[in-house]
């Protein structure tokens, strides 16, 4: 055998032995920075009918701990308006948790604070009712990739004080 066959089949033999024991500088975690966790989402509504307004913004993030838990939080403005009827301000935030047991399902639980302004116009007179409202959801969907179609209950629910007309209700989430 040659020399230079010698030394070529020395250096593949010896090049894997090489290449695999380099170890890593960093590990995985190191190199992961804070915002590679963190989505963000929301919602965004526009209703618009005969004499009725309705347009709510609700941007949200969640940070992801791991593929299972999750921790977010929201604000949200909303304006409503009837004309010649009332009109409405809605104004607050919230803080979700997420748990995905399996790939597919989502459950959730989310606190909601939001402050209501809300003018009430008749033939004689108007009257103003501000107040605030909170709610404790505990809620479930189906998840496929970054959509999660669900529902969710009002567990402080109380129909003679509340903003929502129903403890139950139905959402869609998205993160990207």
């Amino acid at each position: 055998m040659t020399l230079a066959k010698r030394g070529s089949l020395t250096f593949f033999l010896i090049l894997p032995f090489v290449v695999f024991s380099q170890e890593p500088t960093q590990t995985q975690a190191e190199t992961e920075s804070f915002w590679d966790h963190v989505q963000f989402g929301g919602g965004l509504g526009v209703a618009i009918g005969n004499d009725f307004t309705d347009i709510t913004v609700a941007p949200s993030a969640i940070y992801n701990f791991n593929e299972h838990f999750a921790l977010g939080t929201g604000l949200q403005y909303s304006r409503l308006k009837q004309k010649n009827f009332y009109a409405s301000n809605v104004v607050g935030a919230s803080i979700v948790g997420l748990y995905n047991p399996i790939e597919e399902i989502q459950l959730s639980l989310e606190l909601e604070e939001v402050h209501v302004n809300t003018t009430y116009d008749d033939l004689y007179d108007s009257v103003k009712r501000s107040f605030w409202n909170t709610g404790l959801y505990v809620g479930a969907g189906y998840r496929a990739d970054n959509v999660t179609i669900g529902a969710r209950f009002n567990l402080l629910f109380d129909k003679d004080k509340d903003l929502y007309g129903d403890a139950f209700m139905p959402f869609i989430r998205v993160y990207f």
